[in-house]
């Protein structure tokens, strides 16, 4: 490595640092302030905050990144630029493009990195990420009892304290209790003072109670006629109640397959496979609606046949065929475990028929069903000649009045033969034409025609209705799963795209330190994010197509960095006035000269 690349990558790596710690905490305060009112006051420790700081420094840090590079890049350009290092550069032969070589090698090895980390490390990070914000957003605050309010963090009960003295003394105590589910204040407890400690590593609290009285009195269930309820008044001089804070306000770990649906927490090939998963799913119901839809019309499909299309029908077969295999492969499975359960069987039986004891017991099972069956054989004998001479009689006379009725169907099914045989040639009279008209419209067959079709239809729009809401809901998911997958590129190139912008920026501004670089790049960044953020609701929506609406705005910012780059290497300079005033000269020159022409 040369000189003047150890110079340039050591002026651009201090502040490419301090930038990412700067932008990364930032980012973070901002995260963190959604969840300000939720995870904080509920009495955990310090490391449990320490930890979910640390995964939300991870995985903030893919957006972080883009800006430390555009914000180092200006400020190390800037500088070399307003102490005309960049000017000597120049002037020594060496050009631009070769003054950004080696700052240019360590943005692409970077966005590497940050691919890698992006698909290998993020997805993790954040599946830990959401299990503990679970986690701690469910708890229970913490115990804390102001004077004057009620407090009702304890399941179960309502607590309410005049005054707090000391650490653990309370005074003038008022406590409703609504333990066992009951509704109403039933029971109440009053005492003159108190102290609440707790125990046991603070899994327990007890609350002594000096100098009070306890009410209770039963729920009246049926009105006003009935009897009065039960009340009780008890007086004590020391009371204790235990409360059990274990469940209520230690922090329960949810176990993390919980999260496993979540496309944040998936690499590349999980995506992948969700995104295979979602399309075999999107193809049965297109395929099912094809067939459920041939069905419902039968007046307009009876003589030609509704058919998916042929991508549909080969996507259905090949999951066929493999859902086929997989069948088959889980009953060779099982075959084989029975095959083994039943050689297992075998050999016990072989080793049991060895022993002398088991002959003995496997001979007197087969004397036993022997005769057993040789029993049930004399009984079935003995009943079948009994029932046979007891039936035949009966029989007979069936079998007459079976062949009476045959013949008599017979004859009738010959002369409606004979009828339908013999179609009506004839028009109708002007009786039957009333007669039917009569039917009709007596009846009211119109009407309950026209009622059916109304509700036919309108089933036919909800479950039409339905089956589209499914689909789209598909489609959108497998959308957002290919956001999540083309997010893994798009993060990792903003960081070149970025470089492109910063570094001839700063050559061009030629001002360094945290004034000009700061604004340019923050205004640069404010861009960046909101037409990531366009493109994304465009392919969420379906308007784009999500590798577009990925990579949109990328696509918008690189034409402004080639036009940095170009503009660096003419050593234009577009943030002075004069440029744009001998600009504008030019254009008013050029307007004289085409007057001049057409007069």
């Amino acid at each position: 490595m040369k000189k003047l690349d150890k110079l340039i990558l050591g002026s651009f790596i201090g502040p490419f640092l301090l930038t990412f710690i700067v932008v990364d905490f930032i980012l973070l305060t901002v995260n963190m302030l959604k969840y300000f009112d939720e995870i904080f006051g509920k009495g955990l420790s310090f490391w449990i905050y320490a930890e979910l700081i640390g995964y939300f420094v991870i995985s903030i840090s893919p957006m972080a990144l883009p800006l430390a590079v555009l914000l180092s890049s200006l400020m190390t350009f800037g500088n070399l630029g307003e102490h005309f290092e960049l000017t000597a550069i120049k002037s020594s032969g060496i050009s631009l493009l070769r003054a950004l070589r080696p700052i240019g090698v360590f943005v692409i090895i970077l966005s590497f990195a940050a691919y890698l980390s992006n698909n290998y490390l993020v997805p993790k990070v954040n599946l830990k990420t959401f299990s503990l914000l679970y986690d701690i957003r469910m708890k229970s605050p913490a115990l804390e009892i102001k004077a004057g309010v009620f407090y009702a963090g304890i399941p179960g009960y309502s607590i309410k304290v005049n005054e707090k003295i000391g650490e653990h003394g309370l005074k003038d105590i008022i406590i409703y209790s609504h333990a066992g589910g009951s509704s109403g204040n039933l029971n109440m407890t009053l005492a003159d003072s108190g102290r609440m400690e707790p125990f046991f590593n603070e899994n327990y609290m007890k609350l002594s109670l000096f100098h009070g009285t306890n009410y209770s009195e039963e729920r009246q269930t049926r009105g006003i006629k009935e009897k009065p309820v039960e009340f009780n008044r008890t007086s004590f001089d020391t009371n204790e109640i235990v409360f059990d804070l274990n469940n209520t306000f230690k922090l329960n770990r949810t176990a993390e397959e919980a999260w496993s649906t979540n496309r944040s927490i998936k690499n590349i090939s999980e995506i992948k496979l969700g995104l295979d998963s979602i399309n075999t799913l999107l193809n049965d119901k297109i395929y099912q609606n094809y067939q459920s839809t041939e069905s419902i019309y039968p007046f307009f499909t009876r003589d030609r046949k509704l058919s998916p299309p042929v991508d549909i029908k080969e996507r259905k077969a090949l999951d066929d065929s493999i859902r086929r295999v997989k069948l088959e492969r889980k009953q060779t499975s099982t075959d084989s475990l029975e095959n083994i359960r039943s050689q297992a069987k075998k050999d016990t039986s072989v080793v049991l028929a060895d022993h002398p004891e088991s002959r003995l017991l496997i001979n007197a099972a087969k004397d036993s069903a022997i005769s057993s069956l040789s029993s049930s054989q004399k009984s079935s004998k003995s009943t079948g000649r009994d029932s046979l001479i007891a039936t035949s009689a009966g029989k007979k006379q069936i079998d007459n009045k079976s062949k009476k009725e045959d013949d008599q169907d017979t004859v009738k099914n010959a002369k409606l033969k004979t009828v339908l045989k013999q179609p009506r040639t004839t028009p109708l009279t002007d009786k039957e034409r009333k007669q039917i008209d009569s039917l009709v419209e007596n009846r009211g067959y119109t009407r309950q025609s026209v009622t059916i079709a109304l509700s036919n239809s309108r089933s036919l729009k909800n479950n039409f209705s339905i089956r589209k809401t499914e689909i789209d809901n598909y489609k959108r998911d497998y959308r957002r799963f290919q956001i999540a997958w083309y997010q893994k590129y798009t993060q990792a190139f903003a960081c070149f795209a970025m470089f492109l912008i910063g570094a001839p920026l700063g050559a061009i501004i030629k001002k360094g330190g945290l004034g000009m670089p700061v604004l340019v790049s923050i205004i640069f960044f404010i861009i960046y994010y909101m037409l990531t953020i366009t493109g994304e609701k465009w392919a969420k929506e379906g308007i784009a197509d999500p590798l577009f609406g990925t990579w949109f705005s990328i696509l918008c910012l690189l034409p402004f960095g080639l036009f940095f780059v170009k503009q660096a290497r003419k050593d234009a300079r577009l943030f002075e006035p004069d440029f744009y005033l001998s600009l504008w000269k030019s254009v008013q020159d050029r307007f004289k000269v085409l007057r001049s022409k057409a007069n």
